[in-house]
C-alpha cells in the first residue's frame, strides 16, 4: 500500500511525493507537531495511513513520521519509510538515529546491518554515522568489520575529522588491537586533529590492554608536551594503572589536581581514588577519600570493602558491611561476599553463615567467590554440616566446582577439599582430591590435600603425597610449609632437612618468612634446637611467630633460661607481646622448674603487659606448682581463679596427683572433670594410674569398667624411631618386626648391664596386678624401649637416637634410659606428648621436671 501511493510506477521510473495544493483535502491537524503528540505505535499508523489514504504523504511528514516511529522503539517501520527516502544530507539524520538506536539497545549486529544497508542504497554517512559504527564494531569485537568501515571513511574524507578519529581508536582498543588503536592516534597527531578525547582515547587502550606504563607515559606527554588539561575522564582512565603499578607517588599527584581542579566531585574519580590507595595498601587514604565523597555507589562501598579484606583488617570489613545494613545500600554480590569472607577471616564462621542465609533471603545469586569465602567460614568453626549444605549448592546450581568468574581453576573445588580436612572428614577430602585428574590438579590443590593430612589426618600420608607431587608440579612455599608441619608431627628430621635444602635450593629469593618459622619449628619439635637456632640467626626478617616459635622450641627443651633470655629480648625490641606469649614463657618455666620465676611472671601478666590470664594460664601455673609438689598451693590458686576452672585445669592437677600419688586429691580432681562431662581418656587412664601405684586395683578394675560403659577409649602408646632408611614403629609388646628377636635379646642384654650399675626397675609403673616378675616382664615391653633397642641396634655408633612416643614417656623407662646414656655411644633423644628429654652420661635435660 505505502510502495503504491509513493511509487506509482516503481520499476520504471523514481517515485515523486506530492506537493500540498490550495485545493487539498488534507485535515488541518496533521502537522509534524501533531505526528509528535503520539503517545503509540498505533497511533503513528493510523496518521501514517490517513496520510497514505488522502496522498499527502510529503517528504517533510515522512521525514517527521521517521522520527517519531524511531523515537517509539518501532523501527522496523522508520526502515521501511527510509528505503524509500531520497538520499539526501539532512536525511542522514535519521539513519544515524537508527543505528544509534540498535546501539543502545545492544542490538549491535542489527546496527552494522542497518549501515550496510545505507551504503547500499547510496546514502553517504557522516561524521556523526562513523563513530557509532565503530562502537558497534568494537562491543562485538568485530575487527574485520571495523576495518572496512575505517576504509570507508577515509574513502569519504573522515578520516581527519576528530570525533571519528576518537572512534576509531576506541573501536581498535575494544578489539584489541592496541597496535592499531596508536597508529590512527599518531596519524591524528600528524594532521593536528586531536583533542582531550583522543587523549584519553589512546591512554584508555594501554590502561585496558594492560600496559600500565604506557598509560602512565601518554599522560606526561599529554600534559607536559603538548599541555593539554586533563579532565574527569583523563583521570579515570590512568589512576587505574597507577594502582596496577603501586605508583601511588603519581596517584597521590592526580589526587591534588582532582581537588584543585574540583573534579574529585565526579563519583568515578572518587571511586578509582579509593580503589588506588586500597590497591596500594593504603587503606586510611583511601578512607579518606571515601568519606569526603559526597556521592557515593555501592561500588564505592565495595572497593572500601575489598580492600580492607585484601589487608586483612576484618573488623572494618565487618563495619562498612553493617553501615551498608543501616544506610539500607542496594548490595550485590561483590558486596556480599567480601562481608562473608570477613567474617570468615575473623573466624565467626556462624556469623558467616547467617550472612550467607541474609543473601539468598534477598534475592542476590551467589557466585564462586561468595562460595569460597563461606566454606572458609565452615572450615574456621569446623560445620561439616553447613559446609556440605554449601556443596549440595554448588551442585544443584550452574557452578562449576573447577573454574571460577575470574577464570581461575579449581578455587571451589580446592576450597571444598580444605573445608573437608579442616571438619576432619580427611577421607571425603582425599576423594574430592582424586576426583580431580593428575593433569588439571594446581599447585593449591596438592597444597590443600597435603595441608588436610598435615593438621587433620596422618602426617605419613601427607609427606607421601608430598613426594607424589614432584611428578606433576614443584611446590609452593605454602606446600613446603605444610610439609615441614608433617615432618615436626613424625619428628621426621631427615626428611625436614631434604625439604629445608630443596626450599634453599628452589627459592628465587630469600626463604619467606613464613617458611623460616615452620623450620624453627619444625626442628625444634624434631629434637635439634641449635639447627632451629641456627635458622633463626640467620633471617634477615622476624616476627612474633618467629621468636615465638623459638622460644617453645627451648621451652620443650627444657632450656629455660634460654627460652626467658629469648622473651627478654624479645619483649626490648618492642614486639607486641600477647597470651600466647605470656603462655609460652609459662610453659617454659613450668618444664625447667622455674617456679620463683614462672610466679613472677604470672603476677605480672596484667601491670606489666597488659594481657588478662586466661584459663591456660592457670593450667601452666596448676601444672608449674604441681610438679614441684606444691599441690595445695596448686588448688588455692585453682580455688581463686575468677572464672569457672575448665577441664584441662582439672587435668593439669590429676597429672602432678600422679606423679606424686596423691590418691584423694587426684579422685577430687577426677570427680570435677567428670561433672563438667569431660570424657578425656587421659583423666581416666591417670587416675587408673594413681589406684595402680597405690596397689588398689579395684579401684582399677572400677575405673576400667567406667571406661567401656562411657565408651572411652585408651590410646595405645606407641613409639617410633628414626633410622637411616625411615621411620619404624612399636607398639607395647611389639614383635611384629621382622628382627624382632634381635630387638628382644639387645633389649636384655642392656637392661641386664644397667641393673649391675644400680637401676632398679620402678614396678608401680607396670599398671597390673600381677606378681613382680611379671611387672618386671611388662616394663620390658614397653614401646619407648623396644624403640631404643632398635635404635642401638641399627644406628651407627655416635649419632643421636632420635625416639617419639605419643603419651607421656613411662617413669620406668625415663629411670632406664638415663642409666643406659651411660653405658652406649648414642645421645638418646625422646620427645613425649609434653616435652624432649635429652638424655647423656646418666643425665637428662629435663632434671627431673616432666
Amino acid at each position: 500500500m505505502i510502495r503504491r501511493h509513493l511509487i506509482p510506477n516503481a520499476a520504471a521510473k523514481p517515485h515523486h511525493y506530492h506537493k500540498p495544493s490550495l485545493f487539498s483535502t488534507s485535515p488541518p491537524d496533521i502537522t509534524p507537531p501533531f505526528i509528535h503528540k503520539c503517545k503509540t505505535v498505533s497511533q503513528v499508523k493510523l496518521i501514517h495511513g490517513k496520510l497514505i489514504s488522502c496522498a499527502i504523504l510529503t517528504l517533510n511528514r515522512t521525514s517527521h513520521l521517521i522520527s517519531t516511529y524511531i523515537s517509539l522503539g518501532c523501527s522496523s517501520s522508520a526502515v521501511s519509510l527510509l528505503r524509500r527516502f531520497p538520499p539526501s544530507d539532512s536525511g542522514v539524520y535519521h539513519w544515524n538515529s537508527l543505528i544509534r538506536f540498535y546501539g543502545e539497545n545492544g542490538r549491535f549486529s542489527e546496527s552494522l546491518s542497518l549501515f550496510r544497508l545505507m551504503h547500499s542504497l547510496s546514502w553517504t554517512p557522516d561524521n556523526y554515522t562513523f563513530p557509532f559504527v565503530f562502537k558497534a564494531c568494537g562491543e562485538i569485537s568485530s575487527v574485520r568489520a571495523g576495518a572496512s568501515a575505517h576504509a570507508l571513511s577515509r574513502v569519504t574524507g573522515f578520516n581527519s575529522n576528530v570525533f571519528v578519529g576518537n572512534g576509531l581508536v576506541a573501536m581498535y582498543t575494544r578489539c584489541g588491537c592496541l597496535g592499531d588503536a596508536r597508529k590512527v592516534f599518531d596519524e591524528m597527531s600528524v594532521i593536528g586533529v586531536w583533542d582531550v578525547v583522543s587523549w584519553n582515547s589512546i591512554i584508555e587502550s594501554y590502561a585496558k590492554l594492560g600496559k600500565p606504563k604506557m598509560a602512565v607515559e601518554m599522560l606526561r606527554r599529554m600534559t607536559n608536551e603538548f599541555y593539554f588539561r586533563p579532565d574527569d575522564i583523563t583521570l579515570v582512565n590512568v589512576i587505574p594503572p597507577c594502582a596496577s603499578l603501586g605508583a601511588h607517588s603519581l596517584g597521590k599527584q592526580l589526587h591534588g589536581y582532582a581537588i584543585r581542579s574540583e573534579i574529585i566531585e565526579n563519583m568515578f574519580v572518587g571511586n578509582c581514588l579509593v580503589d588506588m590507595y586500597a590497591k596500594c595498601g593504603m587503606m586510611d587514604e583511601a578512607n579518606t577519600v571515601f568519606s569526603n565523597m559526597r556521592l557515593k555507589d555501592v561500588v564505592s562501598w565495595n572497593v572500601m570493602v575489598a580492600g580492607y579484606s585484601e589487608v586483612g583488617r576484618f573488623d572494618d570489613v565487618v563495619r562498612l558491611f553493617e553501615e551498608m545494613r543501616e544506610e539500607k545500600i542496594k548490595m550485590d554480590v561483590v558486596t556480599w561476599s567480601a562481608a562473608i569472607s570477613g567474617y570468615a577471616q575473623r573466624g565467626l564462621g556462624y556469623e558467616a553463615l547467617g550472612v550467607f542465609r541474609q543473601m539468598l533471603s534477598s534475592g542476590v545469586k551467589p557466585n564462586e567467590v561468595t562460595l569460597i569465602s563461606v566454606l572458609s567460614g565452615c572450615a574456621s568453626v569446623g560445620s561439616l554440616m553447613h559446609g556440605k549444605e554449601i556443596h549440595c549448592y554448588a551442585i544443584k546450581h550452574p557452578i562449576d566446582l573447577c573454574r571460577n568468574v575470574h577464570g581461575d581453576d579449581n578455587m571451589v573445588i580446592n576450597q571444598l577439599i580444605d573445608m573437608y580436612a579442616k571438619c576432619k572428614e580427611v577421607d571425603t577430602a582425599r576423594a574430592m582430591f582424586d576426583s580431580v585428574s593428575p593433569i588439571d590438579r594446581d599447585v593449591v590443590t596438592w597444597t590443600v590435600m597435603i595441608g588436610g593430612y598435615s593438621q587433620h589426618g596422618d602426617a605419613n600420608k601427607a609427606l607421601k603425597l608430598f613426594t607424589e607431587m614432584f611428578e606433576q608440579t614443584r611446590p609452593n612455599a605454602f606446600t613446603i610449609s605444610c610439609a615441614l608441619v608433617a615432618c615436626a608431627s613424625l619428628a621426621a628430621l631427615r626428611v625436614g632437612k631434604q625439604i629445608h635444602a630443596y626450599a634453599l635450593r628452589n627459592q628465587k629469593d630469600a626463604v619467606p618468612l613464613f617458611v623460616s618459622n615452620c623450620l624453627i619449628d619444625m626442628y625444634a619439635k624434631c629434637g635439634d634446637i641449635g639447627k632451629g637456632r641456627f635458622v633463626f640467626d640467620s633471617m634477615t626478617e622476624r616476627n612474633e611467630v618467629t621468636w615465638t616459635s623459638l622460644m617453645t622450641g627451648y621451652g620443650m627443651h627444657g632450656y629455660g633460661e634460654e627460652a626467658l633470655g629469648i622473651f627478654d629480648e624479645m619483649w626490648k625490641m618492642g614486639f607486641k607481646l600477647d597470651g600466647v606469649t605470656l603462655l609460652v614463657v609459662l610453659y617454659a618455666c613450668s618444664h625447667s622448674g622455674m617456679i620463683d620465676e614462672g610466679m613472677e611472671y604470672f603476677n605480672s601478666m596484667e601491670t606489666d603487659f597488659g594481657v588478662t590470664p586466661g584459663p591456660e594460664h592457670y593450667a601452666c601455673m596448676v601444672d608449674l606448682l604441681g610438679r614441684a609438689g606444691r599441690l595445695d598451693a596448686a588448688l588455692r590458686l585453682i580455688e581463686e581463679m575468677p572464672m569457672d576452672p575448665p577441664p584441662v585445669v582439672w587435668v593439669a592437677l590429676l597429672s602432678c596427683c600422679r606423679i606424686h600419688r596423691k590418691v584423694e586429691l587426684g579422685e577430687y580432681a577426677a570427680k570435677k572433670i567428670t561433672e563438667l562431662a569431660s570424657n578425656n581418656d587421659g583423666s581416666y587412664t591417670l587416675l587408673s594410674n594413681i589406684y595402680a601405684s597405690t596397689g588398689r586395683w579395684k579401684d582399677v578394675a572400677r575405673v576400667r569398667s567406667l571406661m567401656r560403659h562411657k565408651g572411652v577409649k585408651k590410646r595405645p602408646g606407641c613409639s617410633w624411631v628414626e633410622g637411616v632408611k625411615g621411620t619404624t614403629t612399636f607398639f607395647v609388646g611389639d614383635k611384629t618386626h621382622p628382627r624382632a628377636n634381635e630387638i628382644y635379646q639387645v633389649l636384655s642384654d642392656h637392661m641386664q648391664r644397667i641393673k649391675d650399675i644400680g637401676y632398679v626397675p620402678e614396678k608401680d609403673f607396670a599398671l597390673h596386678d600381677v606378681d613382680d616378675e611379671e611387672k618386671g616382664d611388662l616394663l620390658l615391653d614397653h614401646s619407648e624401649k623396644l624403640a631404643l633397642a632398635y635404635g642401638i641396634l641399627t644406628i651407627s655408633q655416635g649419632a643421636a637416637i632420635r625416639i617419639t612416643k605419643n603419651l607421656r614417656v613411662c617413669g620406668d623407662c625415663h629411670t632406664a634410659f638415663t642409666y643406659i646414656s651411660r653405658i652406649i655411644d648414642h645421645e638418646i633423644i625422646l620427645r613425649d606428648s609434653s616435652r624432649f628429654h635429652h638424655f647423656k652420661n646418666g643425665m637428662c635435660s629435663c632434671k627431673g621436671y616432666w
